[in-house]
């Protein structure tokens, strides 16, 4: 299961009074939640904060942003080039990963519910989170700006979706708040070899979602038999194009805004681009994205140039690599196919919002070897038995995932490169989770020490420690199941790493089963007590009988290379 983090984009009307913009920022400083970059604009008088990680804590930060820029910033005598109708004027939630729209919709709704309530300012909702259609764009809600809401306010057809529906004095300052759930939008520009924009601003409107005239071969606009002009729709969707020169950069860029890249990942747009830029006999160096990306886009845009690479070696009868390469390297071969640091430097941790959001308080997964075999040695008692089992698993996962590269390279073994390919990826994945779980284990070994110490909810500490172990437990299944698909299928002389995966496997279970059962105990509610003990020891005996029905499988083989006949080197 993926880390659950939402990103929260609050922007609030002032960009010039810098000590207004520290007291706001520092009020959002929640347990769970980061601000992750703070960008005030002069002339619009206006500063975006980018706040993301647990979604319970996003929503409380944000509350307490807007509490306090409600407080700070008086709507009476703001000024500014950005349109504007509030102190905290939009606060939209954005899914990044472990979450969905739906999610963002209901912590916008809640948010607005608490704001209206709490704080009384009115609330309108936009995008996803709206009740209303014909109020779901900003730009429809936010017409006529501040100026406006006097004559707005206290209209049933402009009544706010929570808070007072009034022009008071306590209105007149704050003014009103919009809040929603929209999808992650990435800026992103990419390079031309040229000064002259003429390249760029050709291919920014062929490829915009809006799209263009069309135009004749003398360049004169195409018209139909009415006279009109012709229209061609634009070949991304989801994509908001134009062209500018940066002088910093010495080049032209396409520069766009992907506003679901669900629709329109960032590959694709930087392949499409590409294309269109070399039909007008120019040529992309590379591209910049402006701001930060979710870990999932360069994700797939890695896997999509490793399939690329795939498809080309396949004309030539050859296997390059499957997608189950480690993540870093993923994001690696995303940066230079994309040419990500052609105008400017692209370190991954300053980039990455996942990244960003690591927690060094707890770093185990990031030790070494010794290091963590020595605290684990300690009399300390965390990390324990937990981490330990996540620790196999995820070295279960890299076995499993180092047989199916392995086998794919393999020209005796083309049966099972489709099978391979499948398996390599999903083994990569379990293996980042569970090094994830090396951490989580004994961070909610401490979250319920602290709950203990601090009079906390110590019931919901105790339930995730026992959801991390049973998530382990979970993933050992699946592993097993996949080192002896690979033990069956994969390259011979790799069989031992597939008994030692399956080994593995069986441990992680098995320790994972354990740390389920004994803070299991500290449970007072029966029926989940109950449930997720019947779980645990189901999901332990089926990983125990896999994985020794997988080491019988390998032991024979093995034994056979060893027998009169079998003795060829290796």
């Amino acid at each position: 299961m993926a880390r659950r983090i939402v990103e929260c984009v609050p922007n609030i009307s002032e960009g010039r009074n810098r000590s207004v913009i520290d007291a706001v920022v520092k009020a959002a400083a929640v347990k769970g939640a980061s601000v992750l970059d703070v960008d005030p604009g002069a002339a619009t008088n206006r500063t975006v904060i980018t706040i993301a990680g647990e979604p319970e804590a996003v929503l409380e930060s944000a509350f307490r942003l807007i509490e306090k820029a409600g407080r700070l910033i008086d709507m009476r005598v703001q000024k500014g080039a950005h349109p504007r109708h509030g102190a905290t004027d939009v606060c939209p939630f954005v899914p990044v990963s472990g979450v969905g729209m739906d999610d963002c919709v209901a912590l916008a709704r809640s948010l607005g519910e608490r704001v209206g309530r709490e704080l009384e300012i009115p609330v309108y909702l936009y995008e996803y989170a709206s009740f209303r259609e014909h109020l779901r764009k900003l730009p429809d809600i936010r017409a006529g700006e501040y100026e406006a809401l006097k004559d707005k306010l206290g209209r049933e057809e402009w009544k706010p979706d929570f808070g007072p529906n009034r022009w008071d004095d306590s209105t007149a300052r704050t003014g009103v708040c919009t809040i929603g759930a929209r999808n992650f939008l990435i800026a992103y520009n990419v390079n031309v070899n040229s000064r002259d924009t003429s390249i760029a601003r050709e291919a920014a409107l062929t490829i915009r979602d809006s799209g263009r005239s069309v135009r004749t071969g003398d360049w004169k606009f195409a018209r139909d038999e009415k006279g009109g002009k012709i229209h061609a729709e634009g070949r991304l969707a989801c994509c908001k194009a134009t062209s500018w020169y940066i002088e910093e950069y010495g080049t032209s860029q396409v520069t766009m805004n992907l506003t679901d890249i669900t629709v329109t990942p960032l590959h694709t747009a930087y392949e499409v681009t590409r294309e269109e830029v070399e039909k007008l006999g120019g040529v992309v160096t590379g591209s910049e994205i402006v701001g930060l990306v979710p870990l999932s886009a360069m994700l797939d845009a890695g896997r999509f140039y490793l399939e690329k690479q795939n498809a080309g070696l396949s004309g030539v009868g050859k296997q390059a690599v499957t997608t189950g390469l480690p993540e870093r390297e993923l994001v690696e071969i995303a940066v230079r196919s994309m040419g990500l640091r052609d105008v400017a430097p692209f370190e991954p941790g300053e980039k990455i919002i996942e990244y960003m959001l690591d927690d060094d308080s707890v770093n185990l997964s990031g030790s070494t070897c010794r290091d963590f075999c020595d605290r684990l040695s300690t009399d300390a008692p965390a990390p324990g038995g937990g981490s330990a089992a996540a620790l196999a698993g995820s070295m279960a996962s890299a076995l499993v995932s180092m047989v199916a590269n392995l086998t794919v390279k393999n020209r005796d073994c083309r049966n099972a490169w489709g099978e391979m390919r499948r398996i390599a990826p999903r083994a990569q994945e379990i293996k980042e989770n569970l090094l994830a779980a090396i951490d989580d284990d004994t961070r909610a070994f401490n979250g319920w020490m602290e709950a203990a110490r601090s009079g906390g909810d110590v019931q919901s500490a105790i339930r995730e420690a026992v959801e991390v172990p049973l998530r382990v437990l979970r993933l050992s299944r699946e592993i097993a199941e996949m080192a002896d698909t690979v033990a069956e299928m994969g390259m011979r002389a790799s069989v031992s790493d597939a008994g030692v995966a399956a080994s593995a496997a069986r441990t992680a279970a098995e320790g994972a089963c354990m740390n389920v059962l004994i803070n299991l105990g500290e449970i007072e509610d029966e029926a989940y007590r109950d449930s997720v003990r019947a779980e645990a020891l189901d999901l332990m005996e089926k990983t125990t009988r896999t994985s020794s029905g997988t080491l019988a499988k390998v032991i024979a083989l093995l034994d056979q290379r060893r027998s009169p006949g079998n003795n060829d080197p290796e």
